[in-house]
């Protein structure tokens, strides 16, 4: 970010697209938690500019400009011109898929440093201070809303050290947008979002050595890591969240056929909030490369969770393959064209017929120019199966869909 990136305009100019960094003035009067965002919503524009406050800074180089004036010039001679109407404002849903990755790696940074803030004073005894998530489950809210792909799958991008953080993040997108593919009011889809970002904290009572081992664990270090959900519960006591966040941080290892931990629940005796928080706590999980494992291709996870008969509910294991498509983002993807492509955005009108990046033809079996195809826009190629992942590297593959954002994690 260069310093002529940064400019002061009135409060006034300020139009959606553009990145605040913040408010000149008293910062009491900020109507936000937090001034460093992109303007996406009609609402937070309102409200900047029903602050009283009359002037900002905002970052040219990660959201839009002021308009530039047009130099005065004379007219005398010259025919009439038709006066340029100004561009409408970009609605909320307007961002592309490129600038919603800007945003959402922006996010996974301040959500990675607050739950790591939160696990390390749960680790020392300390009641959880959970004041921060609301904000933070707003945030993730908008930005589902927005691109539920973005999030979603940038959140799988994680360092060995900071698993534990970045799963937390990515459950927590997961399950807005499952919740919002259920059509949940948006308070229970707040809560769910909330049950995603604190499901794990008990694992803060767990110690370190075993949490971050990067091999597999034992018998004896496996049922000390299972007592994870009742550490949870308890430490979510006078946390300021309701039943149903606890519940679902008790119960998200139960399953449908009463085969799960920590109290052998089966059916509808699990909490709603408990079996949507276990399918995306699963994928997430199963799709994250571990020191010890490198994780499953998400359309293999799918199918594999779909195998699994007695551990999800039917229902919502199918409103979430709703959410993230069959073939999700990040998928390595055969094309009827003989070509391999990595998914980079979903088509909710057609799974089969996603935003894609192919990478090399198979006929020539050669690589090629990275392309990004959106096949809802041609009749003549799709989707026709899913590869194997372990032929190409992990980072290849997020490469290719990620970008420079991949290099940048």
């Amino acid at each position: 970010m260069a310093a002529n990136d940064i400019k002061k305009i009135s409060v006034s100019e300020l139009r959606l697209g553009m990145y605040l960094v913040g408010f000149d003035g008293n910062w009491l009067s900020n109507p936000f938690w937090t001034s460093r965002f992109l303007l996406a919503s009609a609402d937070e524009l309102r409200q900047a500019r029903a602050s009283g406050l009359a002037e900002c800074w905002i970052d040219t180089s990660l959201g839009a400009d002021v308009a530039p004036v047009a130099p005065a010039r004379s007219t005398a001679g010259a025919a009439p011109v038709a006066k340029r109407r100004r561009a409408p404002p970009q609605a909320a849903g307007a961002l592309s898929m490129e600038e919603e990755l800007q945003n959402a790696a922006r996010l996974c940074q301040t959500a990675r440093a607050s739950i790591f803030s939160m696990f390390s004073q749960a680790r020392l005894g300390k009641i959880a201070d959970t004041h921060f998530c609301s904000a933070l489950v707003d945030d993730i809210v908008r930005s589902v809303e927005r691109h539920p792909g973005a999030l979603i799958s940038l959140s799988r991008l994680k360092y060995e050290d900071d698993y534990t953080y970045m799963h937390s993040v990515a459950v927590c997108a997961l399950m807005v947008a499952l919740a919002k593919a259920m059509k949940l009011s948006d308070p229970d889809m707040r809560e769910a979002g909330l049950s995603g970002l604190l499901h794990d904290i008990g694992k803060a009572r767990i110690p370190l050595e075993i949490l971050n081992k990067p091999s597999s664990l034992s018998d004896d270090e496996f049922a000390t890591v299972k007592r994870h959900p009742e550490h949870g519960f308890e430490a979510l006591r006078h946390g300021g969240v309701s039943d149903s966040v606890r519940e679902a941080c008790l119960h998200h290892h139960e399953r449908m056929d009463g085969a799960g931990y920590p109290h052998r629940q089966a059916g509808k005796a699990i909490s709603l909030m408990a079996r949507m928080t276990a399918v995306c706590d699963v994928y997430d999980a199963i799709t994250s490369d571990r020191p010890y494992k490198r994780g499953w291709d998400p359309a293999d996870a799918l199918s594999k969770m779909i195998s699994w008969k007695g551990h999800f509910d039917p229902t919502v294991l199918s409103a979430f393959i709703e959410v993230v498509g069959i073939y999700p983002t990040g998928s390595l993807v055969r094309l009827k064209s003989e070509k391999l492509a990595v998914v980079v955005e979903q088509n909710k009108q057609s799974y089969t017929r996603p935003t894609v990046r192919a990478f090399y033809c198979i006929a020539s079996t050669r690589a090629i120019p990275a392309e990004l195809i959106d096949l809802s826009g041609t009749e003549e190629d799709c989707v026709v199966g899913s590869e194997d992942r372990d032929r190409l590297p992990t980072a290849v593959i997020e490469k290719l869909w990620a970008g420079e954002l991949y290099r940048e994690r």
